[in-house]
């Protein structure tokens, strides 16, 4: 048996596969779904999804979201989400250093930027990440 996968974000449909065995980014750490999982609804942290099908597993960067187990089926919601195999790694390096270089010009007292600054670096952290499938 296998589980659903279904990642969307609010443009389009980024994931609609089966899968082995997922790994997602839970808010309280790496979060593993196997067939017939418990029923779950989980926050998500901006991270990389791994799945694995037929002893191969891929990746998708997403930004914060919720995900749904339920009846073999992962539904995952996000902002953002991107497949690892469409990510240049070398773009998303360049997008890592930027968004460290922005994060660290932040004034202290600019609360409000620093948070959107940081949830910024995290996605890029995921995206580079997510350009390995292991």
């Amino acid at each position: 048996m296998t589980l659903t996968v279904k990642v969307i974000s609010p443009d389009q449909i980024v994931l609609n596969s089966t899968a082995d065995e997922v790994i997602l980014p839970s808010s309280t750490g790496q979060l593993g779904v196997l067939t017939d999982h418990a029923p779950l609804i989980t926050a998500l942290d901006a991270g990389v999804i791994r799945f694995r099908r037929d002893r191969e597993w891929a990746t998708v960067a997403v930004s914060n979201g919720f995900a749904e187990i339920e009846a073999n089926e992962v539904a995952v919601l996000v902002r953002r989400a991107e497949l690892g195999a469409d990510i240049d790694a070398e773009a998303a390096r360049t997008e890592l250093t930027a968004a460290e270089e922005r994060l660290a010009g932040i004034k202290e007292d600019d609360k409000q930027g620093k948070i959107l600054a940081e949830q910024d670096l995290r996605l890029a952290r995921a995206r580079l990440q997510a350009t390995t499938n292991v």
